[in-house]
């Protein structure tokens, strides 16, 4: 079972959502403890993954040497693509 981390940048997102889509993207991302490259998952980057969470975007790093994912960003599909970096 992989550890979940958040960036600051995530908590800020996830903290933004309207409740029915926080809770639809949490089911998500705690869904990616038990399989961190779930059916659907798309990579961005070397190790940068997305899954879709309705029109949501869970953008995220898997660090399998340490057994951690990282949320690095949660937000709508029109503008989680704008600024990919962890911040």
């Amino acid at each position: 079972m992989y550890e979940i981390k958040v960036t600051r940048a995530a908590q800020r997102d996830l903290a933004a959502l309207p409740k029915d889509v926080f809770k639809r993207v949490d089911r998500k991302i705690q869904a990616l403890a038990e399989n961190p490259h779930p059916q659907g998952t798309k990579k961005l980057e070397d190790n940068l993954f997305r899954i879709r969470a309705g029109d949501y975007r869970i953008i995220y790093q898997v660090e399998a040497a340490r057994i951690v994912i990282v949320i690095v960003r949660v937000r709508h599909r029109r503008e989680v693509y704008r600024r990919l970096r962890p911040g």
